[in-house]
């Protein structure tokens, strides 16, 4: 910083505002010593003052005469020196005091170069065992005897330095902060190097917002500070974890002209990669190499993390191969970031090469490096290599750690191996290992999976082990029971769990909430929701989309939409889930309109609709065959930038093929392959019935041979339209090889499938055939549906068979089955009216 000197220092009529400069502003802030042009002093040889009285024959001496004696020998201070120990011994001076002769001494000492050391050692001492009257009345005094005695403004200025250096030294780091203050007041410039040291000391003792509002008085009062000032503020905003803080210091310094050096550089780049800003970093680095500095191994090291972190990887290693050629050999920690960055891009490849070169290079991996690659194996879907890997470590003498037992037992999981997860988990557990996580790994897997009574095996073990469970072990448990629909075993773990001591969470009570609309019980739901807020519990965002979307599923969608309202005012902010919800349950209800007005109330609560939202409406309009505006949807979407996907693609072609528009139907069905997608079963589907439903069994046919060929799988649905239309068709034949085929892939039939087998045989004529199929329904133990029975009734009377009929009346009471309008217009008028073919079910 450029300042400009002043002289003399202790003038009243000058301001600290001004720009100063310290009393020793050198080239390597060290105090400046007294030289022979400023002070001159010819020490005569000192008294013995064994054998020599030092002073008059005056029996009575005092404070006063010893302050005179001291300053009569100023051009002496070993005699001064000497004279005030004497008197101390004496008793002149009391013990454990501060005096002006002491002051005074101190001050005729700091003048020399032989006993500047002398009194620095007093001070420190007088410092030491707080024999001060404190920091501000010590400056005070210290100001008022040089102004007194006419001491120079450098040995003021000396004094009153050393005395903040002593409190720092003291650890009196409240003291020295006043006492910067005081010498502030006092026009005393306090020391560069002392500055630093105070800050120092206060960031090193965590006394850093003391620090940060020290060194904002000494910006703003223009107090000279240097390079190595800015770095200890560096590090005190890093301590905090304030890297933004951190970094401006560094900005302030160099907009402030302060002359920064290659470690205030690194140490600043070191911050910026703590952040990380990779780009800011990297412009840092260059400064540096512009400047003429070859960065450091460290700061390489530093910056190459930070190019890691976020994903530039082509920086990360240009950077790696600048510092070897620098002559700076690759160390362990850039190794290790450049395979974790690997990692994250999905290059496994490359990361396990790193690892092998750095191996045949003389590198030693550690448990991180192995840690590192070990999750990048469990991530990109390699979980051998993975444990491979674990393996090596082991063999190695390096112990893993429950990280990595924990993340190669999830992707055992998630890659079918269980028995490997399971013998991994054994493992773990004998040797110590497994941590709380580690159960709740396997009991959350166990429960996914519906293995509820194998997860409450685990949850007793890790009891038995010593582990004690969490509520996430028991949250885990109670979404397994929900899972597989049994309420009154989560209800029963919830109890126990409170029973255990346990307090169960927001999480908790929302699980119950979300497993009771799964079962249909929204009364239930309900009233666990309204338990969890009598309870003082504040419902989460996740807690009132399960219950609005719970609401919807269960076919109360007008409830949930008041809820949504309701939760609106009392700050809750929903998603695009929330309203796609309310959106979809009401076109499941049938109920357009609805459904357009909570789009419209979307938009205007600023939440952008997306595929799903779309879809829905889609499908709404298509449910009421109001083709135009489903096409309206889909530009809508088109002009937003969304792409439709095969769900979208589905609803409308399903659309179609309802209203019988199956040219329009097949337009968007080859759309698809033009924009890369492909149809799906469902998608098949649609298109075979739309074909069926206009007579044209051919081309559905056809259809389902396409199907065929592209390995996309028929369902039960498939085979319903398709058998339904070959029997419209008198194509009994065929009908019954498709439904042999369907049989063969162990695809079990439904009521619709037996209803459309019956319906269709016997509009044909085939009776017995008919019969066969009632008797099958029989041996699975299912209850023929009344249709079934009608399309019989009504075969046996077009054959005549009247009492065959009416035994298959009995037949119906007898099973309890209703006969309906239709049974009775045959049996009573014996007039047979065309049998639907349960066209509209079979899909």
């Amino acid at each position: 910083m450029k300042t400009r000197l002043i002289s003399p220092f202790l003038t009243r009529s000058r301001s600290i505002k001004e720009p100063i400069s310290p009393f020793c502003s050198t080239p390597n802030n060290n105090p400046i010593k007294p030289t022979s042009k400023t002070q001159s002093f010819e020490h005569p040889k000192p008294l013995n003052l064994k054998t020599e009285k030092p002073i008059s024959q005056d029996p009575i001496l005092t404070q006063t005469h010893l302050t005179k004696l001291i300053l009569s020998h100023k051009n002496d201070p070993n005699s001064a020196l000497q004279h005030f120990k004497w008197a101390t011994r004496k008793g002149v001076v009391p013990e454990n005091t501060i005096g002006e002769s002491f002051l005074v001494l101190v001050h005729v000492l700091m003048c020399s170069d032989k006993h500047y050391g002398a009194a620095k050692k007093l001070i420190s001492k007088c410092v030491l065992e707080g024999l001060d009257p404190g920091p501000s009345e010590f400056v005070s005094q210290v100001v008022d005897v040089a102004e007194r005695f006419q001491f120079d403004q450098i040995s003021n200025s000396r004094v009153v330095n050393y005395l903040l250096c002593s409190f720092v030294r003291s650890c009196r780091f409240e003291d020295a902060v006043v006492c910067f203050r005081k010498m502030v007041e006092h026009n005393i410039v306090p020391c560069v190097s002392y500055v630093h040291v105070l800050l120092n000391a206060l960031v090193r003792n965590n006394m850093i917002t003391e620090a940060r509002v020290l060194f904002s008085e000494i910006v703003r009062l223009q107090i000279s500070y240097d390079c190595a000032t800015v770095r200890v503020m560096i590090r005190g905003c890093l301590k905090e974890g304030n890297v933004e803080d951190a970094i401006q210091y560094f900005w302030d310094a160099k907009k402030n002209g302060v002359e920064l050096d290659a470690i205030t550089y690194s140490t600043a780049i070191y911050a910026v990669c703590k952040k990380p800003d990779a780009i800011l970093a990297c412009a840092l680095l260059n400064e540096m190499k512009e400047k003429g500095w070859v960065p450091s191994e460290g700061t390489y090291t530093n910056v190459i993390g930070a190019c890691v972190k976020q994903r530039c990887m082509v920086d990360a290693l240009r950077l790696k191969d600048e510092m070897v050629s620098n002559g700076v050999r690759m160390n362990l920690v850039v190794a290790t970031s450049l395979m974790k960055g690997y990692c994250v891009k999905g290059d496994l490849d490359s990361a396990l090469n790193l690892f092998e070169k750095i191996v045949d290079d003389g590198l030693c991996p550690n448990k991180i490096t192995y840690s590192v690659l070990i999750e990048g194996c469990c991530n990109n879907g390699d979980v051998k290599k993975g444990f491979e890997l674990y393996m090596r470590m082991k063999n190695e003498g390096i112990k893993p750690n429950v990280y990595n037992v924990n993340s190669l037992i999830i992707a055992f999981f998630e890659g079918g191996l269980i028995d490997e997860a399971k013998k991994l988990f054994d493992e773990a557990v004998e040797t110590g290992v497994a941590n709380v996580f580690t159960y709740n790994n396997l009991i959350s897997w166990l429960c996914k999976e519906d293995k509820v009574d194998e997860a409450c095996g685990v949850l007793d073990k890790m009891s038995k082990d010593g582990i004690s469970p969490t509520i996430v072990s028991y949250n885990n448990m109670i979404l397994g029971h929900c899972r597989s629909g049994n309420m009154d075993g989560a209800l029963d773990l919830f109890n126990t769990l409170q029973e255990r001591g346990f307090k169960a969470n927001v999480i908790t009570y929302s699980i119950l909430i979300d497993g009771y609309f799964r079962k249909g019980k929204s009364n239930e739901a309900l009233a666990m929701f309204d338990r969890m807020v009598d309870l003082g519990f504040l419902p989460s965002d996740y807690t009132f989309n399960i219950v609005i979307n719970g609401l919807c599923k269960v076919g109360q969608t007008s409830e949930a939409s008041l809820m949504l309202k309701k939760v609106v005012e009392r700050g809750f902010n929903p998603t695009c889930m929330t309203y796609n919800s309310i959106i979809d349950g009401f076109v499941k209800e049938g109920d357009i309109n609805s459904a357009l007005a909570v789009y419209t109330d979307m938009h205007e609560a600023g939440v952008t609709p997306n595929v799903v939202t779309y879809t829905s409406l889609i499908h709404g309009f298509c449910k009421c065959k109001n083709m135009d505006l489903a096409l309206k949807m889909r530009n809508e979407m088109r002009t937003k930038g969304l792409e439709l996907d095969v769900v979208s693609y589905g609803a409308l072609i399903n659309g179609f093929c309802k209203v019988r528009d199956i040219r329009r139907a097949r337009e968007i069905f080859n759309e698809l392959y033009e924009v890369g997608l492909y149809p799906n079963t469902a998608i098949y589907n649609s298109m075979i019935s739309g074909f069926r439903d206009l007579d044209n069994i051919e081309e559905a046919v056809d259809f389902h041979k396409k199907m065929v060929n592209e390995g996309i799988l028929c369902d039960l649905p498939t085979y319903t339209t398709l058998i339904d239309g070959l029997l419209k068709a008198g194509k009994i034949v065929s009908a019954s090889d498709l439904y042999t085929e369907m049989l063969a892939k162990n695809i079990v039939p439904d009521d619709i499938m037996y209803t459309v087998l019956v319906n269709g045989l016997c509009n044909k004529g085939q009776l017995e055939n008919a019969r066969k199929i009632l008797e099958e329904m029989d041996k699975k133990s299912m209850v023929p549906n009344v249709v079934i029975y009608n399309s019989l009734i009504g075969g046996y009377f077009r054959e005549g068979k009247l009492q065959e009929a009416f035994k298959l009346h009995d037949e119906m009471l007898d099973r309890g089955l209703v006969p309906d309008d239709r049974t009775y217009d045959i049996l009573v008028t014996g007039k047979i009216k065309g049998v639907d073919s349960m066209r509209e079910g079979s899909v």
